[in-house]
């Protein structure tokens, strides 16, 4: 069983940074993918970012490209999303999500286990 703990989030103003954490606990195997989805009030929760453990390969959604960057401490089992040139359309609750083997989907079904949510909320 893997547990997730996800924090971080907070109100920030528009163009603003802010980076969000994961820390997985449960002893997860080698070979897994940390990502990090989000939810605006009344839409779907879609996938934002991935990265496979084994080799730091990163995986992005179009609109967050070259403004987020996920990454991942092995030693401490975290993995992070750093936002930067935040967006009102970027406010949402941000889960973190795991699941075991090397491909990273973007479909909420294909993860196990997921963290309880952190809020970030950009004001314009």
């Amino acid at each position: 069983q893997v547990q997730l703990e996800d924090s971080g989030g907070g109100l920030v103003q528009a163009g603003g940074s802010l980076r969000l954490s994961c820390v997985a606990s449960g002893r997860p195997h080698q070979n897994y993918v940390m990502a990090w989805f989000r939810q605006a009030p009344g839409k779907e929760r879609i996938f934002v970012a991935g990265i496979r453990w084994s080799d730091d390969t990163p995986y992005y959604l179009d609109s967050v490209k070259g403004r987020f960057t996920i990454s991942r401490d092995g030693a401490k089992d975290t993995a992070y999303l750093q936002m930067n040139n935040l967006k009102p359309d970027d406010t949402a609750l941000y889960t973190c999500a795991f699941r075991s083997g090397n491909w990273i989907p973007t479909d909420r079904a294909e993860y196990d286990y997921w963290g309880q949510g952190t809020q970030l909320t950009v004001s314009s």
